[in-house]
């Protein structure tokens, strides 16, 4: 069957296809519509759809029948009024004589010289192009030129019927996947109606957040009323400053067989190593070799303290001999305390200090009893307030970045108990600034901290049962004494003690020793503890320790600001 083209794009006429027998509908171009994003230049649009069944692309190049159209034949060439062509193309759109296109959005707006329909500088893909604006699915690949709202002077354009010569307030809602509107009955949060298990989970609820607040008010009354006050009945004792140094107040002790810890100082009052700067009081560690040369300390020299504080000869002086290992101490230092002065039982001691810096020194604030009540050392206790180790952060033993404090006691020298803590910094040592060390303590409880309350390091009850120094300390009934085993009596007559007699405060800084205060293996040690050459072996190794010591006074010295001491009780 011939097919004929119409006069007009709206009428329609049904061609039967040859191969298959079904029915074609030809339909108008899509310029022939009048919406403006299907008929202005750039429209991202594809071409309408092939009516016929072609071959190939090919047959877009074949000639046409003058009669018309056979399924068998082909269509010629498409143009649209947005497509450009080369020379001998159809004439513009525009000169166009077509009805179709003369009616359409396109023709009216290209009559305007003034109006420009631009591209949009998206990537087209293909859209449905025969929906209605509205059911279009959302894109931001195209959207409106503002001249199809507006004119070129700015003024709405109400040459669009189709927009109605109003700009749009807002783009058109999304569309939805629900069959139809929901009902009340679909929402039933709306009818402020509440059933049984919503009462119930709002009543859950809030009893959660009442027992959460009651469980954390009584946890903040219960920390409350554990910290520890003392009363108002302090009553000042010493209060030293150090804007000199008074040796009627402080005594010093000048040894140098080490003390009790076979330290490797001696201890002196020489200037250079205790004495008072800007307000306050340093203790200066030096090197023996600067006075008298890195020789005589190992061989054939002899070293005599001037005011030794010791009747034992054997601390007062040495003469160095290699061949045995005995070497004149490599360090000198100073130690000082109130043993002959001041002393308090029960009470407040404060001291401001500044920690030293430098390999194996050990800076302390600390105190021993007046009269031993109970027996030498260690059956009469020790308070020890701060102790502390030069060496650097990185050291694994607790560097200068660690303070710790103290309780010793215990009824045999060879069974010392020993209740201790301490506070840190991770990257900032003691040394770098003024901490105040306090002791606060009394009958029933004792507390030693850093700067505040908070950072204690030993916070502890004494009464009670099995709160006693002695239930602490946890002590056999036998135990070994020298070469023989004895009974381990109970030589404490009060939960307090030894801690409940008067005690003074000592402050020293000592370098080394053989307590296990620097455990052995552990940060270039150059000495073992057990061993009887340990202070040769320390003066050997001096190169690698003096390196760390800084050169200014203010870095290497144990400097104190104040020291205050308080009686508990009347005044």
């Amino acid at each position: 069957m011939d097919y004929a083209p119409t006069s007009s794009p709206q009428d329609i006429q049904e061609v039967p296809n040859e191969s298959t027998h079904s029915v074609f509908t030809r339909r108008p171009p899509p310029s022939a519509f009048t919406f403006p994003f299907q008929s202005h230049p750039g429209n991202p649009d594809p071409l309408p759809p092939r009516i016929f069944n072609r071959a190939s692309l090919d047959s877009f190049n074949r000639p046409s029948s003058a009669q018309g159209f056979r399924d068998t034949d082909v269509l010629p060439s498409p143009y649209a009024p947005f497509m450009g062509g080369p020379p001998g193309t159809p004439p513009s759109p525009a000169s166009s004589s077509s009805h179709v296109y003369r009616n359409s959005v396109a023709g009216n707006f290209a009559q305007d010289s003034q109006i420009h329909l631009p591209r949009t500088n998206s990537v087209p893909t293909f859209r449905s192009p025969f929906l209605s604006p509205a059911s279009r699915p959302s894109s931001t690949i195209w959207s409106p030129p503002v001249q199809l709202l507006y004119g070129a002077s700015g003024t709405p354009n109400t040459s669009t019927p189709q927009l109605g010569g109003v700009k749009r307030s807002k783009p058109p809602m999304p569309s939805t996947m629900l069959l139809e509107k929901l009902t009340d009955q679909d929402k039933p949060w709306l009818t402020g109606q509440k059933g049984d298990r919503s009462r119930l989970s709002w009543w859950l609820t809030a009893l959660m957040w009442f027992i959460g607040l009651a469980v954390g008010a009584l946890k903040v009354y219960l920390d409350y009323k554990s910290i520890h006050l003392l009363n108002n009945q302090l009553c000042p004792v010493f209060t030293e400053n150090f804007d000199s140094l008074n040796l009627n107040d402080w005594t010093p002790d000048i040894q140098l067989n080490g003390f009790g810890n076979n330290e490797f100082e001696m201890t002196t009052t020489f200037d250079k190593n205790l004495f008072v700067r800007s307000g306050q009081l340093y203790i200066h560690p030096t090197l023996t070799s600067d006075e008298i040369g890195n020789d005589a300390i190992f061989n054939g020299g002899s070293y005599k303290l001037d005011g030794c504080t010791n009747s034992t000869s054997s601390a007062c002086s040495v003469d160095s001999d290699s061949s045995q290992k005995i070497v004149i101490p490599p360090v000198q230092s100073a130690r000082i305390s109130t043993k002959n002065s001041y002393s308090i039982r029960y009470g407040k001691v404060e001291v401001k200090a500044k920690l030293p810096r430098g390999d194996w020194l050990w800076p302390a604030v600390w105190m021993l009893p007046v009269n031993s009540v109970y027996g030498a050392w260690p059956a009469s206790g020790e308070i020890d307030i701060i102790e502390a180790r030069g060496n650097g952060i990185e050291y694994r033993g607790q560097g200068v970045n660690y303070v710790r404090s103290s309780l010793n006691y215990g009824p045999l020298s060879t069974l010392v108990a020993k209740i201790y803590g301490w506070q840190s910094r991770k990257r900032v040592g003691f040394d770098q600034a003024f901490h105040i060390y306090t002791l606060e303590w009394t009958d029933k409880w004792m507390r030693i901290s850093v700067d505040n309350k908070i950072n204690a390091m030993i916070d502890l009850k004494v009464t009670g049962k099995k709160k006693s120094f002695w239930d602490r300390g946890k002590f056999p009934k036998t135990a070994q004494n020298g070469s023989s085993e004895v009974v381990v009596d109970q030589i404490y007559t009060t939960p307090s003690a030894p801690f409940d007699q008067p005690f003074y405060l000592i402050i020293n800084l000592s370098a080394g020793g053989t307590s296990g205060w620097f455990p052995d293996g552990v940060g270039n040690k150059s000495w073992y503890d057990s061993s009887n050459t340990a202070r040769f072996d320390f003066a050997m190794a001096q190169s690698a320790w003096a390196s760390t010591w800084p050169s200014d006074a203010d870095q290497r010295a144990f400097r104190i600001d104040y020291v205050k001491m308080w009686q508990l009780g009347g005044c």
